[in-house]
């Protein structure tokens, strides 16, 4: 893998620095509930499944699915195997539930499965898994239309191992549909001796049209890639042109086999680098510098060619390439600076600094062929400074005037995993990594569909801060867009045990948080008040209040599934799809 070579450039526009704390508000969110005909298709984890992957990958599994496509509409898929969706033009007149597709029994049967996944490639396609192995690519038709036209499946492979659907898109190139399909598994490595025994793969399937322009469909499988790693991604997306890959993850991925063949790992030549000794060695105080060079035997000082200037120095011999030549670190006074000849075969030169006190980092700019030599008294001293880094005693501040920061006296959300995340963007056609970023404390949030035309967004951690960011894969210059700011939600959410989602809404109006029972919250953006409000500790008046609103359900079934659209919150549970009104539009 490739190291860390880009950083996140935060807009500090975004940020609010005098953000104070959200205000809780008392005013109901209306909810409206539908009952199901039959349960959500919820599968439990087995015995076999007992890894953090396999939790984090199927037991925290968001049944419910947003089609980005048309406004609020959501689908999921219950026990009967059939593709449920719910499309809401008006809250207080919710329909049941419409029947799309209906996966065939036997493969719903099947003893090791996992959940049905679901991934809306385009406005009229999509991806399905039944849970047993295979997948589905479905001809949906426009899904908006009031018609309710079953869906076709065109494509049908069984791929042989469980898996589920993380990310699909589709695209046309020279007149040919193509789609790209993201698959996760979670299978046993035997060449893991330690650890879980398991390890992730990531397979993206490349599926075209292959019977050209006229009205005949007939799709096929035109490359696998697989990628395999030791965790669960946070996110993984393929680009909207199917022509590189993102992830973000807390242990790296790599490609490791390509249709079944395996990638043969980069195995640079090491550099063969020719050990010589330093040319020159050099030293400094405060007031000047000197420059020891080694010149041949024998040479006399008419031989010597010394030329120096307040920035620039020149020294060599008559007849050979100049020894030491370029700028320096810093001006110089020619006129109070000297060179002298030691011992018949080395060359002394003392440089009189211009300004006193700053210590060079090196003496010629790009020049590392010299050896830098540290006094006994500079060393004492650095050694001095530095002495507290190292101390047994626990104070961090040597004078005194502050006390020594406790790591038990931290709450549990300023915390972080010690594992570094990363967020690597991988080249489709010779899969290796572009840019890497090293995410740190940046904890991962969620994932958000914006644009059905881009990537999906996501969010990370900062500071205390959650911060959206925007893929942009066509420039590679400036890959992420920090595009919006949720304020002190990075802390917030950190401290609610029993979180199990968390989503924001399309338009960054107003994120919220799912625990796994009965509760959500809901985080909007500051927004001007109507009446006059004072700061009572700070005597101002205040103009912007960002509200927090709790809305508790009539339910006491675990909740499955948790999405957000710019008017409403949609919470699934086995039994029941509850739509809350957050905004009125």
């Amino acid at each position: 893998m490739a190291t860390s070579n880009y950083s996140l450039k935060v807009n500090r526009e975004l940020l609010d620095p005098g953000f104070e704390s959200y205000r809780l508000s008392l005013d109901a969110i209306p909810t409206y509930g539908v009952e199901l005909d039959a349960a959500v298709e919820e599968v439990k984890l087995k015995d076999t499944h007992y890894t953090l992957e396999h939790m984090r990958a199927f037991g925290m599994y968001n049944y419910l699915h947003l089609d980005p496509w048309y406004e609020d509409s959501v689908l999921f898929v219950d026990c009967k195997g059939r593709v449920l969706g719910l499309t809401v033009t008006l809250d207080t007149a919710l329909g049941q539930p419409v029947e799309f597709y209906r996966i065939t029994a036997n493969s719903s049967q099947s003893e090791h499965r996992l959940c049905a996944s679901l991934s809306l490639t385009s406005a009229t396609w999509a991806a399905l898994s039944d849970g047993a192995g295979r997948l589905y690519l479905l001809r949906t038709g426009k899904r908006g239309d009031s018609s309710h036209t079953k869906w076709e499946p065109l494509f049908s492979e069984d791929t042989g191992e469980p898996f589920t659907v993380l990310h699909s898109v589709s695209h046309v190139q020279e007149g040919v549909h193509t789609m790209e399909v993201l698959l996760l598994r979670i299978q046993k490595d035997p060449q893991e001796a330690k650890g879980s025994g398991y390890s992730v793969a990531l397979e993206w399937i490349t599926v075209a049209n292959t019977a050209g322009h006229g009205p005949e469909k007939k799709y096929e499988v035109k490359k696998r890639r697989v990628l395999r790693g030791k965790s669960v991604p946070h996110y993984a997306a393929v680009e909207p042109l199917g022509k590189g890959l993102m992830v973000a993850s807390e242990k790296p991925f790599a490609f490791t086999h390509v249709d079944g063949r395996p990638v043969e790992p980069p195995h640079p030549e090491p550099m063969e680098v020719e050990k010589t000794d330093p040319i020159y060695f050099w030293q400094q105080t405060e007031e000047d510098v000197t420059v020891c060079v080694r010149m041949p035997e024998g040479v006399t000082k008419e031989e010597v060619q010394f030329r120096l200037s307040a920035d620039r120095i020149r020294l060599g011999v008559q007849g050979f390439p100049s020894i030491l030549e370029g700028q320096l670190h810093s001006n110089v006074d020619p006129d109070a600076s000297a060179w002298i000849i030691k011992d018949n075969k080395s060359l002394e030169v003392t440089l009189q600094k211009r300004s006193e006190g700053p210590l060079w980092s090196e003496l010629v700019t790009g020049d590392k062929r010299g050896e830098y030599v540290m006094s006994d008294e500079q060393a004492a001293l650095i050694h001095e400074r530095l002495t507290f880094l190292t101390s047994e005693d626990l104070d961090g501040d040597p004078d005194g005037n502050k006390p020594p920061c406790n790591s038990q006296e931290l709450e549990d959300c300023d915390g972080f995993p010690e594992d570094g995340s990363s967020l690597t963007h991988f080249d489709g056609e010779s899969l290796e990594p572009t840019q890497v970023v090293n995410l740190g404390s940046h904890q991962y949030l969620f994932t958000v569909d914006v644009n059905p035309s881009e990537m999906p967004y996501f969010c990370l951690r900062h500071d205390v801060d959650a911060l959206v960011w925007r893929p942009r894969p066509d420039q590679p210059s400036d890959m992420w867009e920090h595009v919006a700011t949720f304020n002190a939600l990075g802390y917030v959410q950190a401290s609610k045990r029993d979180k199990k989602f968390a989503t924001c809404a399309p338009n960054f109006s107003y994120a919220s948080l799912g625990e796994c029972l009965r509760r959500a919250f809901i985080y909007r953006q500051p927004a001007a008040v109507e009446t006059v409000l004072f700061n009572r500790k700070q005597g101002r008046q205040v103009g912007q209040v960002a509200k927090q609103q709790v809305a508790s359900l009539d339910s006491d079934e675990p909740i499955l599934g948790f999405r957000a659209t710019n008017e409403r919150l949609y919470v699934l549970t086995s039994g029941r799809l509850f739509v809350l009104k957050v905004n009125n539009n």
